[in-house]
């Protein structure tokens, strides 16, 4: 007698946290076991009111200190995720709750500052962004939405959320149709932020750092045919130490790699800036989540 075939892994038990309906379409909130990370995570989701099916997704990366509400109730891009008909998508930052050893001593190493990295530090092993965003939290979502299309999907965020969308981008090119970015983190392997997250999570080997480095991964990138947008602002009180735009911006002209990097006068690294610009951002991945 032929043996059973495998048990289907079962779906990921979704806890709804809170529900509020915005310009016709609702900001969700949920809370889940990940089996990455070994904990509790939550997300929010802005599902826009039409259509009802093959929605594309827009995931948001924050950035150090953040959780997953930091964008939903303070970028306003609501308003344009519905005119456009895409759904946002929000994780959180960090793995949190497992109290490890000097995992909240500051406030840019630990909880909420996960980098989105795959940590090889045993003490750190827990710290897996890059796996959960880009592999658990897609399946969860395609598992208990049916009405969102998970291979039509995009990338954006900001400071550190910014180095991790560009750098998931730039690695898989083949799930995500474009990338954006606001005061992100481009060059984290020569800026103290990153150093200190990289040596911690990743240890001493600089070849490490550099597969979470977006200045250095794409120098490896000949085919990017898709504009990389970044806006910064030009009064952000990290721009000099922390950013270093300018280090991108010469490696994506090394290569060919299309940027429009917009340098805004008189703006800082807040979410008043986030929110100026946020529609121009949704616009820009509309264009190419809606010509798949």
């Amino acid at each position: 007698m032929a043996a059973a075939a495998p048990s289907p892994p079962p779906v990921a038990a979704l806890e709804q946290m809170s529900r509020t309906k915005m310009f016709g379409g609702h900001n969700l909130r949920f809370r889940h076991h990940s089996a990455t990370l070994g904990c509790p995570m939550t997300f929010s989701v802005f599902l826009p009111p039409s259509p009802a099916s093959d929605l594309p997704v827009l995931y948001w990366l924050s950035g150090l200190t953040c959780n997953d509400e930091n964008f939903v109730t303070k970028a306003g891009a609501q308003r344009a995720a519905a005119a456009h008909g895409i759904a946002l998508v929000a994780p959180d930052t960090s793995p949190r709750g497992l109290n490890i050893e000097g995992e909240a001593d500051s406030w840019d190493f630990g909880v909420g500052a996960g980098f989105y990295l795959n940590a090889t530090n045993e003490k750190w092993k827990n710290w897996r962004m890059y796996d959960y965003v880009v592999k658990e939290l897609p399946k969860v979502l395609s598992d208990n939405f049916e009405q969102l299309n998970t291979s039509r999907a995009s990338i954006f965020g900001h400071s550190m959320g910014g180095h991790g969308a560009l750098t998931i981008y730039l690695k898989n090119t083949d799930k995500y149709k474009s990338v954006s970015a606001f005061s992100p983190v481009v060059n984290p392997i020569n800026c103290p932020w990153g150093q200190k997250a990289f040596s911690n999570y990743l240890g001493p080997a600089k070849s490490d750092w550099e597969e979470y480095d977006a200045t250095c991964l794409i120098k490896k990138c000949n085919k990017i045919s898709t504009p990389i947008l970044i806006d910064q602002g030009e009064d952000d009180k990290f721009l000099a130490e922390q950013l270093l735009p300018r280090n991108f911006e010469e490696a994506c002209k090394a290569v060919g790699a299309p940027l429009t990097l917009r340098m805004q006068p008189g703006y800082d690294h807040s979410y008043f800036f986030i929110a100026t610009f946020i529609d121009d951002h949704i616009a820009h991945h509309s264009q190419f989540l809606k010509s798949a």
